[in-house]
């Protein structure tokens, strides 16, 4: 009986937490927003597990209302706070219940404390942000912790020697300078309009503790093969010592397919008659590695990989194709910008995440370009899952200099001369994106700048960005200023569908139409705002839309048979006053159904359209 009370006593404080909770909290009025806000909670933000390609189970998720506060440049830490602000949504979104800017002449502060379970004691502790924009600097239980400097790349903080007994004070500092700085940003601005967007400051992905030991696998890197049949991976092991061993085993199911020890370095993982990943099959093996020491296990992750390859070739006709697993596909899909009403940067829920890969396989696309954004690694999880390929841009930063997106115009087109600081900037979160999601099968092709927005040094960039990754295809410049470097030469037209000739450029690289499109449909109720929105031409109903789309996708099934091998239609919904979606930036409204969107795009992957060297 008396057990009975005490759980009873127990849920019933847990229910008036909650409820204290969300009285604290409440979305900023004044915006539209998606379904899925109504499904935010402030006791359970977005706590699905957020590393699916490095998975370990013990850890706490960090989510939740922490305290937060603005306060002018260079100050020290407040003593009392503004209010509250829910994690990981930034601050001048609604879904974060603040929507305030913050500028380049204040700092963002934020507080939490949370206590260590049991079975995270006597661990090493590591703390993880999946992304804060931009110069985040951690202190934990009053003294600092640690710094980084980018706003896209994931980055994780050894705070065991900080951790004391009880509850731990953990405080966040963040400065932003949006578009008035030299880092990578995006399409943020401090005053947005068109094509450009409103500020994200501050965390806005999942923060999370996670306990290990002291020997502890901390990544792996997975390449594979499928002309060899073989994956390589390596894995990066903190504190390996002599003796230890590491073992890496891949599954068909519950099936083991293969296994093998490393001792150091890399390893070969033979991957018999491999099942190959594509659009149409999916498929994935899991991928366990584990560390044992005298036959003890010391620590153990999950992973998974994809047999898959990324490349090049010529057509009978001597016109180089972009190849999936050493066949032709063409690659169709839309812009996608990832960005919500309600979230900016961040999805309101983990469904709402995953929702648009479904609901732009659902229209026929078997490819998306992400543009001048990183997404969560779940986005990328389901991406690998659904079977969509991904194109990743590098977020862009920085701009200025002279663009003619036009091949082989001369005196128009410039790079950018940067500063050592800005250069450095983009290199060093550049890199940092192409490790964190090599593992990824779905990514097939690096995008380092998009139509000259702070392209620089393009031809050694470019160059660098194939040596750091052979296994993918490199985009140097989509639309932007051309120069004889990549495997892909891509151009940017809009409406209609055009392409770069091949008879003169493609013997040595790709052909792809990068954006194209842009057809605008408001729809009342269900825009950023009412009036003074765009497109690149405009609609008022969805038959006439429909029809020119389907005109355009007409005229791609003929540029296919001259050498085209892909093409990006803008965009997948609608972002701020762009009403050029197919869905409104809500995700209330499909545009055009999917059915009729998914009919006229099969004709494009026949294919008999195109015969390559064998």
């Amino acid at each position: 009986m008396k057990k009975a009370y005490l759980i009873s006593a127990l849920s019933f404080a847990l229910f008036l937490n909650a409820t204290a909770q969300q009285q604290e909290w409440k979305i900023v009025p004044g915006k539209i927003t998606s379904t899925w806000s109504e499904q935010v909670k402030p006791t359970a933000t977005l706590p699905e597990y957020p590393r699916p390609q490095l998975v370990r189970g013990n850890w706490k998720n960090l989510n939740g209302l922490w305290n937060y506060a603005i306060r002018p440049k260079n100050q020290q830490q407040p003593t009392s706070w503004d209010g509250k602000i829910l994690v990981p949504f930034a601050v001048e979104s609604a879904l974060s219940g603040v929507g305030k800017s913050v500028g380049k002449d204040n700092e963002l502060w934020y507080n939490t404390t949370w206590s260590i379970p049991s079975s995270m004691q006597g661990k090493k502790i590591l703390l993880h942000f999946g992304a804060s924009d931009w110069r985040t600097t951690v202190y934990v239980n009053g003294k600092e912790a640690g710094t980084h400097e980018g706003g896209f790349d994931p980055f994780t903080i050894d705070i065991t020697p900080f951790v004391k007994k009880g509850a731990q004070d953990i405080v966040v500092k963040v400065w932003d300078p949006t578009d008035e700085g030299p880092q990578p940003r995006g399409k943020q601005v401090n005053k947005p309009e068109g094509i450009w967007y409103t500020p994200v400051t501050g965390i806005w992905q999942t923060v999370w503790a996670e306990a290990v030991g002291n020997t502890y696998i901390a990544g792996t890197k997975q390449t594979p093969d499928i002309d060899q049949e073989t994956l390589n991976v390596a894995p990066q092991v903190e504190n390996l010592q002599p003796g230890d061993v590491v073992t890496v085993a891949a599954f068909d199911g519950s099936n083991k397919v293969a296994e093998t020890q490393v001792s150091g370095g890399s390893v070969d993982l033979k991957i018999p008659s491999p099942k190959l990943w594509s659009p149409d099959a999916p498929f994935l093996y899991d991928l366990k590695l584990t560390v044992t020491r005298k036959g003890k296990v010391i620590d153990e992750v999950k992973s998974y990989f994809a047999m898959r390859k990324s490349s090049i070739g010529k057509d009978v006709n001597g016109v180089q194709r972009m190849l999936l697993n050493n066949k032709f596909l063409f690659q169709f899909g839309p812009l996608d910008q990832g960005w919500w009403p309600d979230g900016l940067y961040t999805a309101p829920t983990d469904e709402a995440l995953k929702f648009d890969i479904v609901q732009t396989k659902a229209m026929g696309f078997n490819m998306i370009r992400k543009h001048i954004k990183v997404e969560p690694a779940r986005w990328y999880y389901y991406c690998d899952l659904l079977g969509m390929l991904v194109w990743q841009d590098m977020p862009s930063g920085d701009l200025g200099n002279g663009w003619e997106m036009r091949p082989g115009i001369i005196d128009r087109a410039t790079d950018k001369n940067r500063t050592p600081e800005s250069e450095g900037y983009y290199r060093k979160e550049w890199n940092a994106i192409i490790e964190h999601l090599h593992n990824y099968p779905s990514i097939v092709v690096w995008t380092p700048f998009n139509e000259a927005w702070g392209q620089f040094k393009t031809v050694e960039i470019a160059e660098w960005t194939m040596k750091k990754d052979p296994s993918r295809l490199v985009n140097t410049a989509s639309g932007g200023n051309f120069y004889p470097v990549g495997q892909i030469i891509d151009l940017h037209n809009y409406p209609e569908p055009a392409m770069p000739d091949p008879a003169i450029y493609g013997d040595k690289r790709a052909i792809v139409l990068g954006e194209y499109g842009g057809l605008g449909l408001p729809i009342n109720d269900h825009s950023w705002q009412q009036k003074d929105n765009w497109g690149y031409q405009s609609f008022k109903n969805e038959n006439d839309l429909f029809k020119r789309y389907s005109q355009f996708t007409d005229r791609l099934e003929g540029l296919i048979k001259l050498g085209l091998s892909a093409a990006v239609y803008t965009q997948t919904t609608d972002v701020e006053v762009e009403v050029n979606g197919l869905m409104t930036y809500d995700r209330k409204v499909q545009k055009v159904a999917v059915e009729k969107l998914k009919e006229v795009s099969t004709k494009l992957y026949n294919p008999a359209l195109v015969t390559v060297k064998p």
